[in-house]
């Protein structure tokens, strides 16, 4: 469960990130980065899309900064992955606790801009 979310720091479990992230099932991914910055990409993702999850939630920054093209939700999507969900960081944070119990999903997110 994510315990709280700032620019630049997410709290998850009692334990404080302060880089981007992704959130599987059973570990996080503190090392994430993107080929361009503030343009996700297919291989920004790769990682992900072989897990394989039912939900996909992209946290694109505090101020939303980060871009997800609608050709890569699409690929996405064709890919497997049944939903995708696209909000800035805070929202997308409030996403995840409502549906991490129940629901096979992986989480990526962008902590500043």
């Amino acid at each position: 469960m994510i315990e709280s979310y700032n620019f630049g720091k997410i709290i998850i479990n009692s334990k404080k990130y302060h880089s981007d992230i992704i959130i599987y099932k059973n570990s996080i991914d503190d090392k994430w980065w993107r080929k361009e910055g503030h343009n996700l990409c297919i291989d920004d993702i790769k990682g992900i899309i072989n897990k394989k999850p039912d939900v996909l939630i992209i946290g694109t920054g505090n101020f939303g900064l980060m871009k997800v093209p609608k050709e890569l939700i699409e690929n996405i999507k064709l890919s497997g992955i049944k939903q995708v969900i696209v909000k800035k960081t805070r929202d997308a944070c409030t996403e995840y606790n409502k549906l991490y119990k129940n629901t096979n999903l992986i989480a990526a997110f962008h902590l500043t801009c």
